[in-house]
């Protein structure tokens, strides 16, 4: 009878999900034409901070907690899986376009800070309160440089923005980013409790399940700007988040308790490293996310998914 009630509940999740990515995606790309923001600044930064926030919530409530120890798994978990199943599910769907500024900047950027996550987790298997600060550093000149692009790339207010009210546009944004947070939690907890009762380990669950769990928002979100032909915000979600997840989340909670990072954990990273090369890889001739790529990003996945069960 439990289990019948969590499959209930993880179904449940998924149409919070569904429903909070729709709206969450309408309302942010309203506000983005009205205020003349690109659409890619607002994917790096309201949609990709939003989507990351039960990463961030998972993460620093369980450093308050005393437990850091998840912390890793949690944030290295998601970024595998933020570009080999998301990127991989979306351009399967849609060939993604990618802007030329994140092919120059935002995703060298993202695979430099998770080549110094291995660098400060390897050196001490933690993460200190000082390497905290160094990241939180990294998170502001990554700010810095976005507040610079939205003023850069100013665009022009389209007669479709016009129309809609700001305030209809703001509450689609917050309804369907409480939606869709809370339907990850949903999820997690109901796929979380089903996996315990079918017998598999802590880890397999952190790096698979929960990580996923907490990527949701991301898969949702991404497959909904994409297939509604706002591909910048689909791209620039899944790198800005995979940047926030490093500098914010783990720095964050580095600045409360020391960050354990296990020495299988390094591997992890390293895939972490792998994926984001192999992304800047195919995008750096065509500018496109093709559906041949995605398929062999999903590949690459399931590949990673029998590392894990060994």
């Amino acid at each position: 009878m439990n289990i019948l009630l969590q499959v209930v509940l993880l179904a449940l999740g998924f149409v919070m999900l569904v429903k909070g990515a729709d709206w969450f995606v309408d309302g942010a790309a309203g506000i983005a034409d009205k205020f003349g923001v690109p659409q890619l600044v607002i994917g790096l930064t309201i949609v990709a901070m939003g989507t990351s926030a039960p990463e961030a919530a998972v993460s620093i409530t369980a450093a308050f907690k005393g437990s850091a120890d998840i912390t890793i798994g949690n944030v290295v978990g998601s970024n595998i899986l933020n570009i080999l199943i998301i990127l991989g599910i979306t351009s399967a769907i849609v060939a993604v376009a990618v802007a030329k500024s994140t092919i120059k900047y935002e995703i060298p950027y993202m695979i430099l800070i998770t080549i110094l996550l291995l660098v400060l987790g390897y050196t001490g298997n933690v993460v200190t309160f000082e390497e905290g600060v160094i990241l939180w550093i990294a998170f502001l000149l990554y700010l810095g440089y976005l507040f610079y692009m939205a003023k850069k790339n100013k665009e022009e207010v389209t007669e479709e923005s016009k129309d809609a009210p700001l305030w209809k546009l703001i509450i689609a944004a917050v309804v369907g980013l409480v939606l869709v947070v809370w339907g990850s939690d949903v999820t997690v907890d109901a796929a979380t409790h089903i996996a315990k009762q079918i017998g598999l380990s802590e880890r397999f669950i952190g790096l698979t399940i929960v990580a996923l769990g907490t990527s949701l928002p991301e898969l949702f979100t991404s497959v909904s700007a994409a297939i509604k032909g706002k591909a910048d915000i689909a791209i620039g979600n899944i790198v800005g988040s995979n940047i926030f997840n490093i500098l914010f989340v783990v720095g964050t909670t580095a600045l409360i308790l020391p960050v354990t990072f296990a020495p299988n954990f390094i591997v992890d990273t390293a895939i972490a490293i792998v994926a984001g090369v192999l992304l800047l890889l195919c995008v750096l001739k065509s500018r496109k996310l093709k559906r041949p790529v995605g398929i062999f990003m999903l590949v690459c996945y399931v590949a990673y998914f029998a590392y894990l069960l060994q």
